[in-house]
């Protein structure tokens, strides 16, 4: 089976184009979604007990873990510890489930791919890009979006030219989505005709 690794910038599409895949019957993990349901479920004991006080309801706080951690490279730290083997354990289950029901690709749709060192547990990566005045058009369009917000999101993530200069695919969502659905479409059918590398040893990792 070969492993896609899916990831872009703020702005640029990737949630659009991670539908496209599924859309085209290839199974899609949203690291995203992974970590929002550890909140809501496993991890909250976990992170109760590191991190007293910022659970509420069975679930974590975002806002209460955020001012115990932001700004305190030890506590984000300690997180990850908890978090990131948990969000591995889960990645490995979708991997073998999707290696079990006959796929032949499977999307890790990872918005910090590059900043966390997962493209190495991919065949290969696909970016979703756009030019900088499309991205900065949609992502001030959003509620309660600022221009200094959008910049403090940027300076988090690994520039755009740098995620294309490593990409092996790239997506261009500036030119509407029928273009984009066939932009990943080639991309399906060229990953098809390639050998996966890393997605045996993917589950191990």
């Amino acid at each position: 089976m070969f492993v896609l690794g899916l990831t872009g910038s703020i702005g640029m599409g990737k949630t659009a184009t991670a539908k496209m895949f599924a859309e085209e019957g290839v199974p899609v993990q949203d690291a995203d979604a992974v970590v929002h349901a550890l909140y809501e479920g496993e991890a909250t004991s976990l992170i109760e007990a590191a991190f007293p006080g910022t659970t509420a309801g069975g679930k974590v706080d975002r806002a209460r873990l955020g001012a115990q951690v932001i700004g305190h490279p030890e506590a984000i730290k300690r997180l990850e510890q908890i978090v990131h083997p948990l969000v591995a354990q889960k990645r490995d289950e979708f991997l073998a489930s999707s290696r079990k029901a006959g796929a032949d690709v499977a999307v890790l749709d990872i918005p910090l791919l590059f900043e966390t060192g997962g493209e190495k547990r991919c065949d290969a990566v696909v970016v979703v890009s756009a030019p900088v005045e499309v991205q900065r058009e949609r992502v001030l369009a959003r509620p309660g979006m600022s221009e200094e917000r959008f910049l403090a999101i940027l300076a988090k993530q690994t520039p755009d030219a740098e995620k294309r200069r490593r990409a092996d695919f790239i997506v261009d969502t500036s030119r509407g989505f029928d273009a984009a659905r066939q932009q990943v479409r080639e991309i399906l059918a060229r990953v098809r005709t390639m050998p996966a590398k890393t997605s045996e040893s993917a589950t191990e990792s």
